[in-house]
């Protein structure tokens, strides 16, 4: 990280601090900041959805930001947490925009999101986001940490370091933890778990 990087970096930490000690002033400061940030999440969750999504990378930004304002249970430590716990909302909004839309279907397929970006996750181009999820719901349940490192990465779209700063863990642990987790929710997809 560059010497501007970590300042950055810093003062986005001291701003969520402040946020979370009830500073409405530092959530006001700390937004321009981050916004970049969120809209590059957002991005990436989009690319890989299908042309005819009706979600807009703003919008998702914006409903995102909405959710993580109301966060009252949360100690923010740093920025790193933070675009975490916002991979982490914008997967669900994003999960929920699936399921509206296949429920519309009246039990129509579900929407598929392209996996072009996560690098041989799996063999098809394609995967259910619902399916995806509930695979994930399972190594949860199995193994909460993997599953995690499969949100931040796949969803998140951060680097294993970014990850590794997060969790709180080696970067060497989550890029174990990466290949273990892909292997696993292959099989599981394919429905050998």
């Amino acid at each position: 990280m560059s010497e501007g990087e970590e300042s950055k970096s810093s003062n986005i930490t001291d701003l969520l601090i402040g946020w979370g000690n009830g500073d409405r002033r530092a959530l006001d400061e700390m937004l321009p900041l981050v916004y970049d940030e969120l809209r590059r999440l957002a991005s990436h969750y989009l690319s890989r959805e299908n042309p005819g999504h009706t979600l807009q990378t703003t919008a998702l930004v914006h409903e995102a930001y909405v959710r993580l304002i109301d966060q009252r249970r949360v100690d923010w430590k740093n920025r790193a947490q933070f675009l975490g716990v916002a991979a982490r909302v914008m997967r669900h909004i994003l999960l929920n925009h699936a399921r509206d839309r296949s429920a519309a279907k009246r039990g129509g397929n579900a929407q598929r999101v392209s996996l072009s970006m996560a690098v041989d996750f799996f063999n098809e181009p394609d995967v259910s986001l619902i399916a995806l999820d509930e695979a994930l719901s399972k190594l949860s349940e199995l193994d909460p940490r993997k599953s995690r490192v499969v949100e931040l990465k796949f969803f998140g779209g951060m680097t294993m370091d970014e990850i590794a700063e997060v969790l709180q863990i080696s970067t060497a642990t989550v890029e174990r933890d990466w290949s273990l987790a892909r292997a696993w929710l292959f099989r599981a997809m394919k429905g050998d778990q």
